[in-house]
Formats: structure tokens, C-alpha cells, sequence
């Protein structure tokens, strides 16, 4: 019985196994452009934070943070744990300067209500408090600055021009993992219905061993019924006319 169980058990890893090799070919990773600047990763997007001489802070005004990033897009936070993420890596990056860095960030009118540069809605809130609806800046006229010292989010005027550090930020590239070739993707398959075979085989002839049977039935001949000769009729019935008299 527990032979049994243990190649039911092989049976079941052995197609896990070759599903999982078959499937990992098509699986696909997540990297970051390779154009020659610093990208860092995280979750699922990369992240550039833009250097001046010597690898030190400068700062560019909101349109030239734009022109900076146009082949990407300015940083967006979408969590807690991002805006975490880049506040500590601008410190290091940035030789641990108290810098303010711009967010991809709007003022719709329209929806009265801030959006980022993608047209999507900004779900986490990370406001110095009341600056989100700062009554003394008109808010068409608003951009929006992180903190670097504490995480927060300030309104500044677009117009008059301020300079701050500037992160670009783009979804990871997906890349697609190149497929095994088809020899040895045959092979594969080859080797496990093999073993798969064997193993089928050795299960049949013990379960044959252990049930006390032979591999094949066994027959007892039987001779096909045939009718009495004429000589063997006579000396029937003079043996019934002596026991009569």
C-alpha cells in the first residue's frame, strides 16, 4: 500500500515539475531603461534623480523638469511606502541635502481637484496641513513640491518660476524571458513520459505481486463434449439389463 502512495505521489511531482518548466519559459521580468543614467528600482517602476556637475543637487525650474523627463514623466507618489522611498534615497543620492524635489502633479479645473500629469486620480495624500486648499494661491496656478526633510506636500506658483530637484519615473520595461529551445523542450517532455512509463509499470506489477494473482490467468483444459460410440451404447445397456434380473 505504501508503495502504492509513493508512485501516486511521483505520478502528481513528476507532472508539477514539468508544468512549472514548461511555464517558466514564458514568465517575464521587470528592468530598468539602459540609457546611460542612474535609474533605481522600486515596486514597479524606476526612478532617475536628475544630477548637476559632480554628481551634486541643482535645481531646474517646472518647465525645464518637464523637458528633463519628457521621454518618461516627473515623479508621481503613490503610497506611503513610496514617498518613504524616495525621500530616503534623495538624501543619499543627493549628498544628504535638504532638498525639495517637483511631483507630476495638476490642478484640474474642470473636476476641481488635483491630478497627476497622467490624468489619474491622486488616491494617497501626503499635504502639509491645509496647503491643499491654500485660499492665498490660485490653484490653476498651482505646483506641488515634496519635502525632502519631512515627506510633505507643499503648493507653489508655477508661474514665478521656482527651482527644485527633479525625479523622473517610469514603469519598469517588461522583458520577456527567451523560450528554451524546442530540442530541448522535447527532450524534456520525452525523458518524463518515459519515467512516467516505468514507473506505470512498476506500480501494475506489484500490485499484481501484492494481490497474489500471476501476470496472466491461468486456464484448465477442457476437452469439447462428444457423443458415445455405437459399442459403448451396447455395453451401457447390457450392464442395466444385468442389474434388472
Amino acid at each position: 500500500m505504501e508503495s502504492t502512495e509513493w508512485h501516486l505521489t511521483s505520478f502528481v511531482n513528476l507532472a508539477v515539475l514539468t508544468f512549472l518548466f514548461l511555464c517558466s519559459q514564458g514568465q517575464v521580468n521587470g528592468d530598468c531603461p539602459a540609457d546611460g543614467r542612474t535609474w533605481v528600482p522600486f515596486g514597479q517602476s524606476c526612478y532617475y534623480f536628475v544630477h548637476g556637475n559632480e554628481d551634486r543637487f541643482k535645481s531646474y525650474t517646472i518647465e525645464k523638469a518637464k523637458e528633463m523627463c519628457k521621454d518618461y514623466g516627473l515623479l508621481t507618489v503613490r503610497s506611503a511606502e513610496e514617498n518613504s522611498f524616495i525621500v530616503e534615497n534623495s538624501l543619499q543620492v543627493w549628498k544628504g541635502g535638504n532638498n525639495n524635489m517637483w511631483l507630476g502633479m495638476y490642478y484640474n479645473s474642470d473636476d476641481d481637484e488635483f491630478k497627476w500629469n497622467d490624468e489619474s486620480h491622486v488616491t494617497f495624500k501626503n499635504w502639509e496641513e491645509g496647503d491643499a486648499e491654500d485660499p492665498e494661491m490660485p490653484l490653476i496656478d498651482t505646483c506641488v513640491i515634496l519635502h525632502a526633510a519631512s515627506g510633505k506636500w507643499e503648493n507653489v506658483s508655477c508661474s514665478e518660476q521656482p527651482q527644485h530637484g527633479v525625479v523622473c519615473e517610469t514603469p519598469q520595461i517588461r522583458l520577456q524571458r527567451k523560450n528554451a529551445s524546442p530540442l530541448l523542450s522535447a527532450l524534456v517532455v520525452i525523458s518524463v513520459i518515459m519515467i512516467l512509463g516505468i514507473s506505470a509499470a512498476v506500480w501494475f506489477l506489484q500490485q499484481r505481486k501484492g494481490s497474489g494473482s500471476t501476470l496472466f490467468p491461468s486456464f484448465e483444459y477442457h476437452p469439447p463434449f462428444r457423443a458415445p460410440s455405437a459399442d459403448q451404447t451396447c455395453l451401457v445397456e447390457a450392464e442395466e439389463i444385468d442389474e434388472t434380473s
